[in-house]
């Protein structure tokens, strides 16, 4: 068994590999270490994937998937069985001030992930899509099974072009493809830009930190090792058809074709103020709150019904959000303390 893993340097991609290790599969990793971040975080995760006991299973390769020759070239030498693609601009408010950086990575990009798969007959592809095609959809919690034709933001367009242009490859080409709706993950090796990083080194800095929709946002935080789980799990069940498809009254999470979206969250949403008091309790220091109006694209509310994911595959996140904030505290402290 041979698994692409696209984003490898990123942070899920970092966690599904280190997890991948553990098994008797072989994986080629592929990341193109953009400056978006932090390159030294993303150049510390592929260093933590080489010393693993295992790390020999791992081949990194550093190319740009929007690369139509590069990602030909790789699908060809490799002749994958699965596909693990993460790899993506990320960014609601980036999105909006770049973006054309979206549409190579986010469309062409993925454009370029389906062909080859479909070349090469890949067996499953599993790839990201975000809670953030809800968009302006209010009734909670998110199910895959209701219409998400109005996002609030590119980087939300561009997910849902995703799912829309995996449907058609699974339509005309057989492929069988399974997108997972990510809802805001956390955890030790997270993105510098997501809330919990940039509160975290806000707070000990004695910085006062930005809170948009005046904290009154809930959000459902899903810790890395329960999104890690569900995408494995995910991964070695290829997606089928749903033979109760009716034409009449299309479901939008299934079809006649080889295509399937799940929502992957933890189902137990927090207020974004209780999520500052964690942060604040662990460090012993108190935030100071510059408090905003809702930003431009951002979703006031997100909460996953992971219902369908969970009869699926037995998905059940088991982390709770104290733990979850514990543990990338504790890894926050450690991973500055020997940058220093």
């Amino acid at each position: 068994m041979k698994i692409l893993v696209t984003g490898v340097a990123g942070f899920i991609g970092f966690h599904v590999v280190h997890r991948l290790l553990e098994q008797a599969v072989t994986i080629v990793g592929v990341d193109n270490l953009n400056s978006y971040y932090d390159v030294k975080l993303k150049e510390a995760r592929l260093a933590k994937l080489a010393s693993h006991k295992y790390g020999f299973k791992h081949e990194f390769v550093k190319l740009d998937i929007s690369d139509q020759a590069a990602m030909d070239s790789l699908f060809a030498k490799h002749k994958f069985d699965r596909v693990i693609h993460l790899a993506a601009q990320a960014g609601v408010r980036y999105s909006i001030e770049n973006p054309q950086v979206y549409v190579q990575s986010n469309i062409v990009g993925f454009l370029n992930i389906l062909e080859g798969c479909r070349q090469h007959a890949v067996q499953h592809l599993v790839y990201a899509s975000s809670s953030s095609v809800y968009g302006l959809n209010s009734e909670l919690p998110f199910s895959e099974h209701k219409s998400v034709n109005h996002p609030l933001s590119f980087y939300g367009a561009t997910k849902r072009s995703n799912e829309i242009m995996a449907h058609s490859y699974s339509s005309l080409y057989n492929l069988p493809t399974t997108g997972l709706r990510f809802f805001t993950v956390y955890g030790p090796w997270g993105r510098p830009d997501m809330a919990l990083f940039k509160f975290t080194k806000a707070i000990l800095a004695d910085e006062a930190i930005d809170v948009f929709n005046y904290g009154h946002h809930l959000r459902d935080f899903t810790f890395i090792d329960d999104i890690v789980t569900g995408i494995i799990k995910i991964s070695e069940q290829p997606a089928t058809s749903n033979p109760q498809f009716d034409t009449g009254k299309p479901d939008p999470a299934t079809s006649s074709a080889p295509w399937r979206l799940y929502n992957i969250g933890n189902n137990n949403p927090v207020q974004l103020t209780t999520y500052i008091e964690l942060i604040e309790s662990y460090l012993g220091r108190k935030a100071k709150l510059n408090l905003l109006p809702l930003q431009a694209g951002d979703v006031p509310d997100t909460y996953a019904d992971v219902t369908a994911l969970e009869q699926a595959v037995g998905y059940k996140p088991t982390t709770t959000v104290v733990d979850g904030v514990k543990a990338f505290l504790d890894w926050y402290m450690e991973y500055n303390a020997c940058a220093e």
